[in-house]
């Protein structure tokens, strides 16, 4: 006995694949990737600064600069884009 929830094919015959309209999917994955992306630079940044500040013989002065110079070099490399493809 076939399942009487299972949509017989006469039913899809109006579906085209690829015809769905993936605006806010898209728009989803996007700010995921962008939220990822600039969370993690500056997840790497707070560390790397915590780290210089507090280890024995640290400095505020040295973790700053250091978590300057990832800031701006991470800027920079996710700005550029993909080059690949």
């Amino acid at each position: 006995m076939a399942d009487p929830h299972h949509a017989s094919d006469a039913e899809h015959d109006d579906y085209v694949r690829g015809s769905q309209k993936i605006d806010e999917q898209a728009a989803t994955f996007t700010l995921f990737i962008n939220l990822a992306k600039w969370g993690s630079l500056l997840i790497a940044a707070t560390l790397t600064f915590l780290v210089l500040w507090f280890q024995p013989g640290g400095s505020l002065i040295g973790g700053a600069a250091a978590a300057a110079v990832l800031l701006v070099a991470g800027f920079l490399y996710l700005k550029s884009g993909k080059k690949s493809h």
